[in-house]
């Protein structure tokens, strides 16, 4: 057996057999796979790309040093009303009726209360009395003073004719002169009488109290059928006033200095005021006056301070803290900016970035802002310059997310806000 013939015989190619069949496939289906994978890939591209990234975001506070300076003193007082009257009759009466509330708003002359007049009414119709007597006594003297005249004149024509005696002339112009004095009497009791008159007419108008001043009544004092009178008449059945009203825009803070400190107090100087009853209000002020004494007992100095703002929220008596600052400065010095958390701030091609977050719901997108950073504040950095104040900015800021992406704010920041 030729084993190795036969062996060499297998592997000789037979030219006469038919070709194998081609697996190869036409071009045109090859091109038509290849496209629908990049439509496939661009769609799924696309869909990653207007997909919302759910991020935090906070906001941005703004703050400014323009006019905050530091503090140089720190003092507490009390809101005082440098106009506040308690409002009293100028006469002794009974209460006939109170026409003030607390917490009521008066102007000037407002009738407050009214006393019972029955008293002045009766002074005033006899003193009218008395001014009708007069006046009709002096009518009475005129008539009579008039027929002497008459009568002296006659006489005297008589009497160088010597028809009649001297005597009787010289009575008849005693008589004139008599009347004369008793006319001029008359009058000046007259004059006397309408004086009493008008006396009587401001006994009346004293039962009605006034308004001194406009103002709003913090205190009613009085009601109808109580005595009152301007001055105590002792034990607790009179009272002495009808009512307490203050003037609100004479309100200023008082406050106590120590004498170590009151060298760095300057009248003009502005300060910073804080009720205690609102902790979060920061009231510019400025010190009107430094009291010139001092309190021996507590070695201190008095200081008058100007409340800048009129608000229907601070009334008298209430507590107060104030801080004394140094002079604003100038205009050029000023600088404002915001203060953001450090994680809202990241590095974009050697620059520090926030990502801004503008539009709401569906539609709400980022915009990348570059910002100029200052001081660190705690967990927060001061911004110089790119915010303003009350932007929303993405806290920790995706690597992948870009300028203009769609964003989806996360549910517990919606609602914070």
């Amino acid at each position: 057996m030729n084993t190795s013939a036969d062996l060499l015989k297998e592997l000789r190619i037979d030219r006469s057999a038919p070709p194998p069949p081609s697996n190869r496939r036409p071009l045109w289906i090859g091109l038509a796979v290849v496209l629908g994978i990049a439509v496939v890939g661009g769609g799924l591209f696309a869909a990653s790309r207007g997909r919302a990234v759910e991020v935090q975001v906070a906001e941005a506070t703004a703050i400014g040093n323009g006019g905050a300076s530091a503090s140089v003193l720190d003092a507490t007082g009390y809101v005082v009303a440098r106009r506040m009257a308690t409002v009293s009759a100028k006469i002794t009466g009974k209460v006939r009726e109170v026409r003030i509330e607390e917490g009521q708003h008066v102007d000037a002359g407002y009738v407050m209360a009214t006393l019972d007049p029955i008293d002045a009414d009766a002074q005033r119709t006899l003193a009218a009395s008395q001014v009708a007597a007069t006046r009709s006594q002096i009518g009475s003297v005129q008539a009579q003073l008039r027929e002497a005249e008459a009568n002296a004149a006659r006489l005297s024509s008589l009497v160088r004719q010597q028809l009649v005696s001297k005597a009787q002339y010289d009575q008849a112009v005693a008589q004139r002169d008599a009347l004369r004095a008793q006319l001029a009497t008359a009058q000046r009791n007259a004059s006397v009488s309408s004086a009493n008159l008008r006396i009587a007419e401001n006994g009346v108008d004293n039962t009605v109290v006034r308004a001194p001043f406009a103002g709003v009544v913090i205190a009613k004092a009085a009601q109808p059928g109580e005595i009152v009178s301007p001055l105590s008449a002792g034990g607790g059945f009179t009272r002495t006033g009808i009512g307490t009203i203050v003037d609100m825009d004479s309100l200023e803070v008082e406050v106590d200095v120590g004498e170590s400190y009151i060298g760095r107090v300057k009248p003009g100087m502005p300060v910073e005021t804080v009720l205690n009853a609102y902790p979060d209000w920061k009231i510019p002020s400025e010190v009107i006056a430094i009291i010139p004494t001092a309190d021996r007992g507590k070695a201190t100095v008095k200081v008058r301070v100007a409340l800048k703002q009129k608000d229907a929220r601070i009334v008298p008596d209430m507590g107060a803290r104030v801080s004394f600052l140094e002079r604003e400065q100038p205009a050029a010095r000023k600088r404002t900016g915001a203060l953001v958390p450090a994680a809202a701030i990241v590095e974009r091609d050697g620059k520090s970035v926030v990502y801004v977050v503008e539009g709401d719901g569906d539609k709400a997108d980022v915009k990348a802002a570059a910002v100029t950073t200052g001081r660190t504040l705690g967990d927060d950095i001061e911004v110089l310059a790119g915010l303003s104040g009350g932007e929303r900015v993405v806290l920790d800021p995706p690597e992948k997310l870009e300028d203009g992406a769609r964003v989806r704010i996360a549910p517990g920041d919606a609602e914070s806000e």
